[in-house]
């Protein structure tokens, strides 16, 4: 039986279509019915990886500091300390040092995955990058009508020798594993949810199914007005006599940022 592969959460972006809420916290540590997302990652991945450490780790870029805080005591985290963030491919190169010989099982921070990964990597041969997408032919990603999902499984073999620069998995390894017929694409079922938290619009939509269809209130957030189908953050402020309809609402009563979703 092969190893256990290891576990590498993808959480450098800079969330720039989700600012002003990325101004106030990184995207991975935007909340998701309550848990940050990186912990939604974490989650999906920690049953076929292992816990801790030595088992998962988190890159991280843009608001480095809070997700160092947030995450280091539970899983190793790779700071990218240049200008500009490695990419997916550079920031799985950043940790060859730590995967030491090992798969990875990658996930990107910013999708929701409700119903995890379970038997993802059933019956991988350990050779060929597997992908999970789903049915989307307005995307068509690899040209078959689909749209990968922010989750994957990368042989150390073929990305071992991936180097520490801004570059995507896609560009570098990916489109060439494709053109040979390479790539072991999983396809999850048109009725499976996978949402990318990249916009507003999916940020609420995602919390929105999290809860239920209700809104979704953080702690210690004051509600003094009427929130419909919205989210406020932990600490947030809503006021007598406003009305949040599909809105989200973060900072502080001092510091108030709301986005419509």
């Amino acid at each position: 039986m092969a190893p256990e592969p290891a576990g590498i959460v993808l959480a450098a972006g800079a969330g720039s279509r989700l600012r002003p809420l990325t101004d106030l916290r990184p995207k991975p540590l935007c909340p998701v019915g309550g848990l940050p997302l990186v912990d939604h990652a974490l989650t999906r991945l920690a049953p076929l990886t292992g816990d801790g450490p030595a088992h998962l780790a988190v890159n991280a870029h843009h608001h480095a500091d809070a997700i160092r805080a947030h995450c280091e005591s539970r899983v190793t985290v790779a700071v990218e300390t240049g200008d500009e963030a490695l990419g997916t491919a550079g920031g799985v190169a950043n940790l060859l040092p730590w995967l030491d010989g090992r798969d990875a099982l990658v996930t990107n921070a910013d999708q929701y995955l409700p119903g995890g990964l379970a038997g993802f990597t059933d019956g991988w041969d350990g050779e060929r990058c597997r992908l999970l997408c789903r049915p989307d032919p307005a995307k068509n990603d690899f040209g078959r009508g689909l749209r990968y999902v922010g989750a994957c499984l990368l042989p150390w073999q073929l990305i071992r020798h991936l180097e520490p620069e801004p570059t995507g998995l896609y560009e570098v390894l990916w489109r060439r594993e494709l053109e040979g017929g390479r790539l072991d694409l999983v396809v999850l079922p048109e009725s499976a949810v996978a949402i990318d938290c990249g916009t507003p619009a999916d940020y609420l939509a995602a919390n929105l199914h999290a809860s239920g269809g209700r809104s979704v209130i953080g702690e210690g957030a004051q509600v003094l007005g009427t929130v419909n189908s919205s989210v406020v953050w932990d600490g947030a402020y809503v006021a007598p006599g406003e009305v949040l309809e599909r809105q989200i609402r973060a900072g502080s009563r001092e510091r108030s940022v709301t986005v419509a979703g």
